[in-house]
Formats: C-alpha cells, structure tokens, sequence
C-alpha cells in the first residue's frame, strides 16, 4: 500500500491539495478520488526522501521524539490487542500527522507485509529508528515479547527527551542574560562612549588609563564591528573543525572533566545515560556485548566512551565489567560497586537501573543548582564590567567640573 499526494478540482471548480492513503497502486489512488468527486490535476507517490525534515528537536534529525514515543505506544496496545503487524501499521499511518513519520510507516508497512523482519525494516530509516531502537525491536521479536519491549523504549524515548529539556531550560536563562548583557555593553561602546570622547578630546588633558582604554575599545569597535563579526564566525567554526577531530574531541572533552561543576554534571549525564540504556537493552534481550556497543555510541565524552569500550573488550574475554571503569577513574566509586555488586548476584539490571534513576535526581538537582550560581555570577561580571565604564567616564567629567569652577 501507498500514499499518493494529489492536486484537484472539487465541484465548484476550486483547487484543493490532499493525501490518499492506503491504497494498491496508483490506479487505485485515482479510482478513489474518482469515487470523492473531485478532478484530478496532478497526483503522485510519496517517498520517504520526498518529504522535507521537520524542525525542531528531533530523535535521530527527522522525527520529534514526542511523534516517536506516541507511536511506539500506540504500537504496543494494537500488537498487545492481537492485531497483525501489518494491520497495526494500517492504523499508525493514518493516525499520524508527521508528514516523515507517515510516509516511512507506510513504506515500513509494505517491507514487513513483503516478507521483511519489523527491525530489518526499520533499520532502513536511522534517521528515525536508531541502534538502540532497532536492536530492541529484534530481541522483541526474537523472544516473543515485542508489545513488552515497545512500552520500555516509549518510557526511554520519554525519559531521553526529559533530560535534554531540563538541559536547556538550565542554560536558557543564562544565554539569555548574557545576550542581553553583551548588546546592552555594545550600544554603550557603539553609541554612547563615541559622544563622550569628543569632550574628553576637548579638554586637552591626559587621561586616566582606564578611560583610554574605554575609548581605545569603543574606537575599535565602531571602526571594526564587521571584523569582529568575522572573526567571532571564524572562530566558532574553526572551534568546531578541530572538536570534529580525534585529538581535538579528546582534548576538548579533557578539558570539560577538569572545569568545576560542569565535570561534575556531564559526568553524571553520561552515567546516567549508560546505566539506563544498558539497563534497557539487557532487559530487552539485547545481548550485553552489543548492548555495550551501542551504549558507548551514545556517550558523548570521548574518555568515557573508550571506557566503556574497554568494559566490552574485557566482558568479551570473560573478565568484569567494572575493571576498565575503575581504572579509567571517570567513573564515581560507588556507581563501579553498585555495578559490580550486580554482577555477583546475577541482578545487574535492577543494579543499573537503581544507579540511573539516583544520578538522574542529582542531575536535576545539579541543573537547578548551576541556574542559582550562574545568576549571581553573571549579575556580578556584569556589575564589574559596567562599573569600569562608569568609572572610566566619571572620573574625567568630574576633573572637567574642577577645572571649571
């Protein structure tokens, strides 16, 4: 089955744009907007690569997690009701809005009904349907609990958005501030400071070094505001080129575990998305060494990663998975016990989930934090930096005044 777009003619003569869903070929198609009373301009298929990515934030950079989870859901209660796979998609394509979405359950739809294993067909979309995702729709479906597996990786696909919102909304408010501070001092040096230096000028007299410096930044600024402009986008990309690279990632994310309070949260970000994931996969019926590897992809500092990469190799040859982290030392002593514990007592995954679940309250606790420390932090910078411009233009006014009188 198919989805068709089509441009018609309805009975006043007026222009209309619409979907077909559901139907064998494109005669089919036409047939049904026969049967709708509507004559047809223009009408063909939908793909996949026809249809234009969403904005916003994305699961794998094309389909919003919200869509995601709601789908799995809905995916879960059709296949708990006992319908067909192929059937239960019938239904998802036309309870979905997505135009993405839509278009790739419908061509998953026909893979699966062609024949093709539900993870088979879903791999063919990484930009929706990622590893983890895949590979526990596989062990669903090789174990028979695929409902089951479904509901867990809605929970994950919820639990994912949750942390990066908490996230954001962390570091809205001092984005915020530091724009609005950073434009309130540019209009300073840019408008103001440029009207002042002509009665500084005036008065023929040396200055104090903080006022020529004032002014020796606020020429600079009015004369070269493009170079600074160019150089801030030159920069930044430059910045990103070399963090693309092995050795600038390693470097830059040696740096991000040696800065205070941020070592601390994106160390607990990264194990709390390793314990949880782990925990997920395992409990899914993901083998632990593939588990592994897919967990290490979704790490984003590289020394954990290659940690957790060590764990694998280790687990492989039939030793601990706790070695290489205790070793690596960027794991918190008692995450390695608690995993080590679990693994003596054959209850690894209620261990690690235990261990996800703690780390996640002091990650929004520690997001709650860094907002009141970063507030007065700023208020303070900010306080100094215009201070300085203050001082820098009082101090001459007021020998102007003296000299007057």
């Amino acid at each position: 089955m198919a989805i068709y777009n089509y441009k018609a003619l309805d009975k006043t003569g007026k222009e209309i744009k619409g979907i077909i869903n559901n139907v064998e070929g494109l005669s089919a198609a036409k047939a049904k907007a026969k049967s709708m009373g509507i004559m047809l301009i223009e009408i063909k298929e939908q793909t996949s690569g026809s249809v234009k990515k969403s904005t916003g934030f994305t699961f794998g950079n094309a389909v919003s997690i919200n869509d995601l989870s709601l789908m799995t859901r809905q995916l879960a209660t059709l296949l708990r009701a006992k319908i067909q796979v192929v059937e239960a998609f019938t239904a998802l394509v036309d309870q979905t809005d997505n135009p993405n979405l839509k278009i790739s359950l419908s061509e998953i739809r026909q893979k699966v009904n062609e024949g093709s294993s539900l993870a088979k067909a879903l791999a063919d979309y990484p930009k929706i349907f990622d590893n983890v995702y895949v590979n526990m729709v596989e062990a669903g479906e090789t174990s028979g609990t695929l409902e089951v597996v479904l509901l867990k990786l809605a929970d994950f696909t919820e639990s994912q958005l949750k942390l990066k919102n908490k996230i954001k909304s962390a570091m809205t408010y001092p984005m915020v501030m530091m724009g609005a501070g950073g434009l309130m001092i540019g209009i300073i040096f840019i408008f103001v400071i440029p009207k002042l230096t002509k009665i500084f000028v005036s008065m023929k007299r040396t200055l104090p070094l903080q006022t020529r410096i004032c002014i020796w930044i606020s020429d600079f600024l009015t004369s070269y505001w493009w170079l600074v402009i160019i150089a801030s986008v030159l920069g930044w990309m430059s910045f990103k080129k070399y963090i693309a690279t092995e050795d600038g990632r390693a470097n830059f994310d040696t740096i991000v575990l040696k800065l205070p309070v941020v070592s601390e949260i994106v160390t607990m970000i990264n194990v709390s998305r390793f314990c949880s994931t782990l925990a997920t996969l395992l409990q899914s019926g993901v083998p632990i060494l593939v588990s592994m590897k897919i967990v290490s992809n979704l790490i984003s500092n590289v020394h954990m990663k290659r940690a957790i990469e060590e764990s694998r190799q280790s687990v492989s040859e039939g030793a601990s998975l706790t070695g290489p982290l205790i070793r690596s030392e960027l794991f918190p002593s008692m995450v390695t016990h608690m995993i080590k514990l679990g693994e003596k007592s054959g209850e690894l995954e209620p261990m690690l989930n235990i261990v996800a679940e703690n780390y996640e309250d002091q990650v929004n606790t520690k997001l709650s934090g860094l907002t009141s420390v970063l507030e007065p932090i700023m208020m303070v910078v900010m306080g100094v930096v215009v201070a300085f411009i203050i001082f820098s233009v009082v101090v001459p006014l007021l020998d102007l005044n003296t000299v007057t009188r």
